[in-house]
């Protein structure tokens, strides 16, 4: 089995767990792959005791089996960006806050490596947003959480033009809006209010930000149809974040958003729960007093 190992560069304080990791991994006799950024960070911490493996490219993806993200959702998502669209799954590995979007914490990685190695898992594929305008100049224009238009550096609200498969929606007017696959439900999408579904939902979400008008609700509409959205503000630019990316339009531009031609393949243990992700990940059901 190939291996691409993709990670943060904020991990100083979990030195000792990557290395077992890597121990594990070299035990195991898998040929293991590290994003040159990632590797360059842990030479700069480890010097001599950086382990002896592979480098490569983000950009240039040697062919593989399987991706594994180790850092949290910022770094789950890049990974994302980079090996969705060649249909690598992908193993998320948490060593940071949250990370809700990881299948296993970086204590449980020798049995995670284990179930990986002996097909003990289930791949479960999510549904990723595609945008597109004139002003969307990206090589990764595809998003697995969220593609968010909002205001930029104003207090003057925006009003967005909205366009269901071809056919005026309304025209939102607010700070902005949040477009969410299922998987991001738990994102951008709850902070502003907007409902949380199962990440397999053939769905997408929209929600709006702050809106002007207080009958203005969160919308769930179905994952194959598009979306065209023109931005009317007094500023002259607004934003448009993929993901997180953002990228900066001109007033009065369209874009375009729908279901990406791919899904990104998340690797999830047999016994996966999505009930108990909630409880366990989000506290729900816990006792605060």
């Amino acid at each position: 089995m190939k291996l691409l190992i993709f990670g943060n560069k904020h991990q100083e304080n979990k030195l000792d767990g990557i290395l077992r990791m890597f121990d594990i991994l070299c035990k195991t006799q898998v040929d293991v792959s590290v994003e040159k950024g990632f590797h360059d960070y842990l030479s700069g911490l480890l010097g001599e005791a950086t382990p002896h493996v592979r480098v490569f490219n983000a950009e240039q993806l040697p062919q593989a089996d399987v991706a594994i993200s180790l850092g949290g959702d910022g770094t789950f998502l890049a990974t994302v960006m980079w090996v969705a669209q060649r249909g690598l799954p992908i193993l998320g590995i948490n060593s940071g806050h949250l990370g809700y979007l990881t299948a296993t914490s970086l204590d449980q990685s020798e049995e995670a490596i284990r179930r990986l190695m002996s097909g003990d898992y289930t791949i479960e594929p999510r549904t990723m947003l595609q945008v597109a305008g004139s002003d969307i100049d990206t090589p990764h224009p595809f998003a697995l959480n969220e593609i968010a238009i909002l205001r930029q550096d104003t207090s003057s609200m925006i009003e967005m033009e909205t366009r269901l498969r071809g056919t005026l929606l309304t025209t939102y007017k607010g700070d902005g809006l949040v477009v969410s696959t299922p998987t991001g439900s738990t994102a951008y999408n709850m902070s502003v209010g907007g409902p949380i579904l199962e990440p397999t939902t053939s769905c997408m979400i929209l929600s709006p930000v702050s809106p002007h008008s207080l009958n203005m609700r969160p919308l769930v509409v179905s994952d194959d149809s598009t979306l065209s959205i023109t931005t009317h503000s007094r500023a002259p630019h607004y934003q448009v974040s993929i993901d997180g990316e953002t990228i900066v339009c001109s007033t009065g531009s369209t874009v375009t958003i729908g279901r990406a031609p791919f899904v990104a393949k998340v690797i999830l243990p047999k016994d996966h729960n999505f009930a108990l992700t909630l409880r366990h990940k989000l506290l729900w059901g816990t006792d605060h007093r």
